[in-house]
């Protein structure tokens, strides 16, 4: 059965109901000291807060080794009406301690995506519903390559959606040279993170073109010119007839940026980027965007 998998199980993909398609209940990294997404009381109250703008799901990127607090997420979902898909996978070198980095390495990080996917993360019985990784600043390092041959590696083992985090929105014909070409992931089991933070919409149509998702996710914190041109870039996409390979989120990675903190937060994404947006697409193509797409990106064929 084709199914979303979410933190409660497995839902129908057509369950899922308006989704936040990119975003982070819990996130730490070395790399934002001090804007870490730590408390379960405040991601509480941000997913209240999502739900009371009309949210009914939301996709945490959030990979191996960066604070999932798995544990915590069924609570979250029962509490708040919300559904949750957890993620597996890694993310940029620079987010880990090496001796993590040594540790997957020995242990096999394909072994402990497909793990995480089937049996539980953490010692938990929560199962991830998705892998996460990362490419490069308009290119692929080492440690790139090492994390999406293992991606496809799980890919293959369970069907899993690949989601990619594009070091500023750069990248996305590389990954998916390497992704669907050299490794043959299906590609419209990749979706493809930041897209609205480098607005080339050459680039973004041929990656809609090879069938893989894209997912426009903000609002940016330092590229603020992106905000006023993801609309444009989005249109552009609809008008060529790839509205069905389109995804919304929020991306939450900073204490600072939380709506009970003063900052957009998840609620941003209903409250302020669908208006917007169906100001320059219809309401038509933004409500598949939020609900229909997203139960297609991150449904697979569970055993």
């Amino acid at each position: 059965m084709s199914a979303v998998r979410t933190v409660l199980g497995d839902l129908a993909p057509t369950d899922l109901g308006i989704c936040d398609a990119h975003d982070h209940l819990f996130l730490t990294s070395p790399q934002l000291p001090g804007q870490e997404l730590d408390s379960t009381d405040l991601a509480a109250q941000e997913l209240a807060a999502f739900h009371g703008a009309g949210g009914e799901s939301v996709i945490q990127w959030t990979p191996h080794g960066m604070g999932r607090h798995a544990s915590e997420l069924p609570g979250l979902s029962r509490a708040t009406g919300v559904h949750i898909v957890a993620a597996t996978g890694l993310h940029q070198a620079p987010n880990y301690a090496p001796e993590l980095l040594t540790r997957l390495r020995a242990e096999g990080l394909a072994r402990v995506f497909v793990r995480e996917l089937t049996e539980g993360i953490g010692g938990t019985s929560v199962r991830a519903g998705m892998i996460k990784v990362a490419g490069g600043f308009h290119g692929l390092d080492a440690h790139a390559r090492w994390t999406m041959e293992s991606a496809a590696e799980a890919h293959r083992a369970t069907g899993a959606p690949i989601a990619v985090h594009l070091e500023l929105g750069t990248g996305a014909l590389d990954v998916l040279d390497l992704l669907c070409g050299e490794l043959g992931v299906p590609s419209g089991k990749v979706i493809l993170g930041h897209l609205n933070r480098s607005p080339d919409l050459t680039a973004h149509r041929e990656a809609a073109q090879a069938g893989s998702y894209l997912a426009f996710d903000g609002p940016s914190r330092s590229h603020h010119a992106t905000d006023w041109r993801m609309p444009e870039a989005v249109q552009a996409l609809a008008e060529a007839g790839f509205a069905g390979r389109l995804l919304l989120g929020g991306d939450t990675t900073t204490a600072g940026a939380r709506a009970v903190n003063g900052g957009p937060g998840m609620p941003y994404l209903l409250r302020r980027v669908r208006p917007r947006l169906e100001l320059a697409v219809g309401k038509a193509v933004v409500e598949q965007m939020l609900t229909v797409n997203p139960g297609q990106a991150f449904a697979v064929e569970w055993e």
